[in-house]
C-alpha cells in the first residue's frame, strides 16, 4: 500500500530527505501512519532513522533546521521545519524495562524498532514516497479496525502497564465494538491490573481524557469495568450510563467532563490529576445536579455546568433532555439579578444581614422566573 496525497507527508518531505541524503533511513512512523490509513486528523509527524542522535543534530544544523536535543539520551532529537516540530528517533530496543522506563540500546534494524512499540497498528512507517513499511502486519489490522499487542500480550504490559489505558483508549478510538475485543489481550489485561499501581497520576489521566473524549467511549469503558481496570484507576465509578449519555450528546459538542460527572468514582481530580479549571467544571456540574432546579444551576453555575447536569441527569433514568428546559438554562444563564446592595443599605447596614437579606430576594427573584424587577424586589425588602 501506498500514502498519496498526504499533506502532512509532503510537509515533513525535505526533514526525511535530510537523512536519506546522509545515507541513513528516514520513516515517518507511529500515530501519523495510523491515523492516514483510519483517514483520521493528525495531529503530528514523528520520523525514525537508523542515525544515531548526534548524527540527527548535526545534519539538521547543516540543513538550516533548528535542532533540539528534546530527549537525545533516549534517541530522540526535535527538528523545527517552517514552525513544525518533528521528533526524530533513532531505531531503538528495548535492554530493560520495570513497567515505567525502559534501558534502551541504539539499532539498526527497523524489526528491533517495531516490536518494542505497543500495537500492531503502531507500528506502521512509511517513506517519504508513500510507500508503507509493515514489518508486523499492523496494515491488515489497522484495515480490519483490529487492536492487537505486539508478539506476546503480557510482556508488552509488563514493558508499561500504561498499555492497559492505551488499548481502552484505541479500542474506543479506532475499534468497532460488534467485532469485540482480542481475547488473548483481554487475558492478558485482566492478569497484569497490577501494573496501573505504579503509575502517575498524570500518566493515568491523560490517557483517560483521551479516551473519555472518543466519539462513544461506552464500549471501552465497559470492558474495563469486566477486566477490573475501571475501579482500579477510579474506584466507584460506574459505566452503565455513559451509552445512553452518548446517545443524549447527539447535537452537543463532546465533553469528557460531562462523561467523567456520568462515571462517578471518589476523587478524580486527584487521582487523575485534573487541573484547577477542570477540577471547577467537575465540580461545576456535581453542584448543578446538587441544586434543586437546573434553572436556578444555568443562573448560577452558567450554560455549560447546567447542561451537561442536565444531560448527565437524563441519561441515569433513561429518559430525553427536554428541550424547552435546555433553552430555559440557557436564558438563565444570561440573567444579572437587578438589586444592588446601595438600593437598600439605607435600610438594612453592610454585614451578614445585608447578605441574608439579598440572597431571600434573589432566591425570590429566581423563582418568579426572573421577571420580578428592581422596583418590585425593593419593596419586598425586610428591614
Amino acid at each position: 500500500m501506498r500514502i498519496t496525497e498526504a499533506k502532512w507527508l509532503e510537509d515533513a518531505a525535505p526533514v526525511m530527505a535530510m537523512l536519506k541524503a546522509a545515507g541513513h533511513r528516514a520513516l515517518a512512523v507511529g500515530g501519523c501512519v495510523r491515523n492516514e490509513v483510519f483517514d483520521e486528523p493528525i495531529a503530528d509527524v514523528d520520523i525514525a532513522t537508523d542515525a544515531l542522535p548526534e548524527a540527527v543534530m548535526a545534519l539538521a544544523k547543516s540543513a538550516g533546521f533548528r535542532a533540539v536535543p528534546t530527549g537525545i539520551e533516549h534517541g530522540t532529537v526535535t527538528v523545527v521545519y517552517k514552525g513544525e516540530a518533528y521528533e526524530i528517533t533513532t531505531f531503538r530496543k528495548d535492554v530493560e524495562t520495570d513497567g515505567r522506563r525502559a534501558v534502551v540500546a541504539f539499532s539498526a534494524d527497523i524489526m528491533d524498532d517495531a516490536r518494542r512499540r505497543d500495537f500492531t497498528f503502531n507500528a506502521l512507517y512509511v517513506q517519504a514516497d508513500g510507500e508503507i513499511i509493515d514489518p508486523l502486519g499492523g496494515l491488515e489490522d489497522a484495515k480490519a479496525r483490529r487492536l492487537r499487542f505486539i508478539e506476546n500480550a503480557f510482556e508488552r504490559i509488563a514493558e508499561d502497564g500504561l498499555r492497559i489505558l492505551r488499548y481502552f483508549r484505541f479500542y474506543a478510538q479506532y475499534c468497532n465494538p460488534l467485532d469485540g475485543p482480542d481475547m488473548e489481550a483481554i487475558a492478558a489485561i485482566s492478569g497484569s491490573i497490577g501494573g496501573l499501581d505504579g503509575l502517575s497520576a498524570e500518566r493515568v489521566g491523560a490517557e483517560m481524557r483521551k479516551l473519555l473524549s472518543a466519539p462513544d467511549p461506552a464500549p471501552a469503558l465497559a470492558l474495563m469495568a469486566q477486566t477490573g481496570v475501571l475501579a482500579r484507576v477510579l474506584p466507584g465509578a460506574d459505566s452503565r450510563f455513559i451509552a445512553p449519555l452518548v446517545t443524549l450528546e447527539s447535537g452537543q459538542p463532546i465533553r469528557w467532563l460531562r462523561r467523567l460527572a456520568a462515571l462517578g468514582g471518589k476523587a478524580p481530580a486527584s487521582r487523575w490529576r485534573l487541573s484547577k479549571a477542570e477540577a471547577k467544571a467537575l465540580a461545576n456540574i456535581l453542584a448543578a445536579m446538587a441544586l434543586p432546579s437546573l434553572i436556578e444551576a444555568g443562573y448560577r453555575l452558567g450554560e455549560t455546568a447546567a447542561i451537561d447536569a442536565l444531560l448527565v441527569q437524563c441519561a441515569s433514568i433513561g429518559q430525553p433532555a427536554n428541550p424547552t428546559v435546555i433553552r430555559k438554562i440557557k436564558a438563565a444563564s444570561q440573567q444579572v439579578f437587578p438589586l444592588k446592595a446601595p438600593y437598600v443599605m439605607d435600610r438594612i447596614p453592610p454585614g451578614k444581614a445585608l447578605g441574608t437579606e439579598l440572597k431571600r430576594l434573589e432566591k425570590l427573584w429566581i423563582d418568579s422566573g426572573f421577571t420580578l424587577s428592581a422596583t418590585a424586589l425593593d419593596k419586598m425588602v425586610k428591614p
